[in-house]
Order: C-alpha cells, then sequence, then structure tokens
C-alpha cells in the first residue's frame, strides 16, 4: 500500500517542557501531543523505560518488538513511529541532548541496542525505576528554582547509570585500544552530522585532528570497511529514509543528501542495496 506520507515531520521538545527536559508516563495519553503513530523525527533524545507492556516499533526501517522490562533510545536523526503497543507502563524521558555529557551521550548512541532488554529483579533495574520516578516526582512538585537544576542532574545520574550498564563487560584495558575505538565512535558521530557535505575521508581526519590514513586503518581495523564505506553508507540511509517517507523524485533526493550528479548518485545507491532508488520505493513502499 502505498505510504501517504509527504515529508518526514520534525517535532520540537513538547512546550510542557521546562529547561529542555520532560518526563511522561505511559499509562497518561496527552492529546495535546503529536501523533507517534505516524513516521517522524524528533529534535531531541528519548528514552523509554518499559517496565509492563508488549511493543512493536519502527526504527529506521527495522522492526523493534518486544515484552518488557527493556529500555529504547531514540536518537534526533532516526525516524521512528510505534506500530502497536498493548498495556504500555513506564516512563518517557524526553531531553535536549545539549543537557548530557559527549562521552555518555556517545556512548549512548553507540553502544545501547534497542530494545535493551532488562532482568526485572536485577539491581540495574530497579534502580533504573526509583530514578524515573524521582526525576518524574521532582518534575510534579517544581517548587523553586533549583528544581531544573535537580532535574538535570538526575537525567545525567540515569544516563550515566545506562552508560555504565553498557559498558561493563566491555575490554578496554589498553589506552591505545580506548583511543581506537574513541576515534572510530567520534568518526561514526561526524558522519551523522556531516554527511551532506563532506564526502571525503580527509574531511574527518582533519576534524579528528590525525591524517586520513591513519583513520581509515583504525575504522577498518575496527568495523571491516574502510572510511569512504561508511560515508556512503550514511548519505544511503538518509536516501531511504526519504524514498520511503516522502514523495521527492530521486533527483531531489540526490541533491538532499550531497549529490549534484543524480546519475552518479544512483550508481552509488544501487552499489551499496543492489536495488536502484526507484526499486526500493517500490519494494518498500508503492
Amino acid at each position: 500500500m502505498k505510504n501517504q506520507n509527504h515529508i518526514i515531520q520534525q517535532f520540537e521538545l513538547s512546550p510542557h517542557a521546562k529547561a529542555g527536559i520532560i518526563i511522561v508516563t505511559m499509562e497518561n495519553e496527552n492529546p495535546d501531543e503529536h501523533d507517534i503513530s505516524k513516521p517522524h523525527r524528533d529534535n531531541h533524545c528519548q528514552l523509554m523505560l518499559a517496565i509492563n507492556g508488549t511493543f512493536k516499533l519502527n526504527i529506521d526501517f527495522e522492526n523493534v518488538e518486544f515484552t518488557a522490562p527493556a529500555l529504547v533510545c531514540v536518537f534526533p536523526e532516526e525516524v521512528h513511529y510505534i506500530v502497536e503497543v498493548k498495556n504500555p507502563k513506564g516512563w518517557m524521558i524526553s531531553f535536549d541532548p545539549s543537557l548530557v555529557s559527549t562521552e555518555v551521550l556517545q556512548l549512548l548512541e553507540n553502544k545501547i541496542n534497542n530494545p535493551f532488554l532488562l532482568q526485572r529483579e536485577s539491581i540495574f533495574c530497579q534502580q533504573l525505576i526509583i530514578l524515573m520516578d524521582l526525576i518524574e516526582k521532582v518534575q510534579l512538585e517544581n517548587t523553586n528554582n533549583y528544581t531544573q537544576k535537580s532535574i538535570h542532574s538526575l537525567l545525567n545520574a540515569l544516563l550515566s547509570l545506562v552508560a555504565g550498564e553498557l559498558v561493563s563487560n566491555l575490554s578496554l584495558d589498553k589506552s591505545k585500544e580506548n583511543r581506537s575505538i574513541i576515534i572510530k565512535e567520534t568518526f561514526i558521530k561526524l558522519t551523522k552530522q556531516h554527511f551532506k557535505t563532506w564526502k571525503q575521508p580527509a574531511q574527518y581526519a582533519s576534524a579528528l585532528s590525525i591524517s586520513a590514513s591513519h583513520l581509515n586503518d583504525t575504522v577498518k581495523l575496527l568495523t571491516g570497511s574502510p572510511v569512504s564505506v561508511h560515508i556512503q553508507e550514511a548519505s544511503i540511509l538518509e536516501a531511504k529514509r526519504l524514498l520511503y517517507f516522502t514523495d521527492n523524485n530521486v533527483k531531489e533526493i540526490a541533491y538532499l543528501v550531497g549529490y549534484d550528479e543524480p546519475v552518479y548518485f544512483g550508481k552509488l545507491f544501487k552499489k551499496v542495496t543492489n536495488l536502484t532508488p526507484l526499486e526500493f520505493r517500490k519494494k518498500f513502499r508503492d
């Protein structure tokens, strides 16, 4: 069936948010908010802690199905929507990424897998519930000028707790390995930010203050693919979103993802996906 959405809408934080953060319970339906059953982006991060219910979401063409308890984290560039939810209970916290340390945000973006399934009786799960509940209660009180500072601190405590759990099983004993991982993950983050205009590996290497050959060797060692492939894949992922969720033609989409030559873009798209752009649209949407 043909998709009826002609643009990928992007939504800002709720007008009810204060100082860049808001927490809501899943049971509390808010008619003032946007329709989360339709594909959209947000200009902020979202962390969902589900403690009961079954969920089916879609995040960038991937169905995410799970039974609570679980964590799900959605970042600004990701197109997402709810397919089906039954008996939900838990919290959704939306926040401006500038409130969170770069280190913690980068860990979340690179290490968390949706869904991040939890053990209900684990100390970690119980700590998450305590912190979410406390953030909600403090938000409701809002009694003085320090309330938002308290909420910001609690948010960072929550996210740091999650980050700590993510890295607890990683073996990062050698400083060289640490440095390599930081280079790789920072590079991946930069591709998401600059893929439209930075098409050359040297541009990313310059931003990281290393040589292009060192960047390429590091990224290829850790991911199996050279820098150029990651740059192309970031562009192609955005092109997939535009092909699926908009009615822009191939030439327009090529320009939107940073390619002035639609013919070259079409060849690259087929190289990466084994489909032409129009074949992709027909297979996945029409």
